[in-house]
Order: structure tokens, then C-alpha cells, then sequence
């Protein structure tokens, strides 16, 4: 009872929390150049525009933190930041890379804008599901990683680094048979689902719109 009046109330207090107001305009503000680098960073904190430039991907460097801690526990909600079920048993650290490598650059490979930027990646959180939750009622694929976008020639940072939440649904039980038996592997949905958040992340204004999935998600995401 104690356990579902705390999951009662968590879930309003995130039904709240949406409601709040967000000052957005500066989530994908773009470097001004007219203020020049030296204004820019000489208080440590760079001076952006509110204009959405187009982008041109010369380089992306993917980090997947070794202070991640991985989990090979089979139950509904393992404790750990790296959940990987989706290929087999080995070094979860490098695959998620793969992962990420894979598709970004797929996502990225369209982009041919007027900015040559460098994308620098780095991996919070890799929720996929465990054996457990897939062959019962599936969850969801949660991911979190912060991206910087800086320019290709000089470095310099060209929007502020944001923290990106890129949720899935994770399909469970029968569902989850068909998909593998059609090629949509956890491998290829997510790396899929990645290269399209990273499309909406360069060419939105707003960003990639993480989808609203019920209070699995928001547990998931709280904790």
C-alpha cells in the first residue's frame, strides 16, 4: 500500500512538474559570432544567439563513460546506468558506443548545411530490457546522453550542451516474437530511434520531443 500511494503521488507530482514553464528558446541557441569568442568566453559562459543554423557533421566523437555502471540482473527493474540484453554477453561499454556510433552517423549523413560542426556525444544513461520485462510485458528503452555542437574549425561551442532523453517503447511477449521475426531486433529499433532523434536535434528549433509514455517511464526516469 505504502509502495503504491509513493507511485501515486510521484506520478502527480511529474504531471505537475510538466506543467511548469520552460524558458526554451535557449535550448538550441546558436553562437553568435558577431560578439566575437574573446566576449564570448571571458566570463566562462559563451553568448548564443536564438537562431537555428544549418549543420554539416565533419566529426562525432562518442564517449560511454567507464564510471557507467553496467547491469546483467534479470528483473523488471535492474539498478545500474547501462541495461543491454540485445546482443550477446561481452563489453556492454563498447557496444553501446557501437550503438551510438552507428546511428548518429546514419542520422547525421543527410545533414548538408552551410556549418561544418563537430559533434561531441557523451553517454548518460543506456536502459534497454531485460530478458525478464521482454518476454512478459515489454518497458521501455530508456536513454539519455548530452550533446555539444561545436564549430569545425575553431572549436568553439556553437549551441549550449543539452542533456537529450530519447525514450522508446520496449515491445514485450508475442509483440516482441513478431518484431524479431521481422528484423526489428532491439539493436535495429533503437539505433533506428537514435538516428532519427539526432535528425530532430540539429534540425528543430525545439529539438528532439521525447514521447510521453506512462509512469514506467517516469519512474524509470526519476530514479
Amino acid at each position: 500500500m505504502k509502495l503504491m500511494k509513493m507511485m501515486i503521488a510521484l506520478a502527480f507530482g511529474g504531471l505537475l512538474a510538466g506543467c511548469a514553464t520552460v524558458d526554451t528558446p535557449s535550448r538550441n541557441s546558436a553562437f553568435d559570432p558577431s560578439i566575437g569568442p574573446n566576449a564570448a568566453f571571458s566570463t566562462g559562459q559563451p553568448v548564443f544567439s536564438e537562431t537555428m543554423p544549418s549543420f554539416q557533421v565533419t566529426e562525432i566523437n562518442v564517449l560511454v563513460p567507464s564510471a557507467l555502471i553496467v547491469s546483467e540482473e534479470n528483473v523488471y527493474y535492474p539498478r545500474g546506468d547501462i541495461v543491454w540484453r540485445g546482443e550477446p554477453f561481452g563489453d556492454r561499454h563498447a557496444q553501446v558506443k557501437a550503438i551510438f556510433d552507428e546511428a548518429l552517423a546514419r542520422g547525421t549523413a543527410e545533414l548538408q548545411g552551410e556549418v561544418p560542426v563537430i559533434l561531441d556525444v557523451t553517454v548518460e544513461r543506456f536502459h534497454g530490457i531485460t530478458e525478464k520485462t521482454r518476454y512478459t510485458f515489454g518497458g521501455i528503452h530508456s536513454n539519455r546522453f548530452t550533446l555539444a555542437v561545436r564549430d569545425a574549425e575553431t572549436g568553439l561551442l556553437l549551441e549550449e550542451p543539452r542533456s537529450v532523453e530519447a525514450d522508446l517503447k520496449g515491445f514485450g511477449g508475442q509483440r516482441a516474437i513478431n518484431a524479431d521475426l521481422q528484423g526489428q531486433t532491439q539493436k535495429v529499433r533503437i539505433t533506428d530511434h537514435l538516428s532519427q532523434v539526432i535528425q530532430d536535434e540539429l534540425r528543430q528549433p525545439e529539438g528532439f520531443e521525447n514521447p510521453k509514455l506512462g509512469l514506467v517511464q517516469f519512474l524509470n526516469n526519476k530514479f
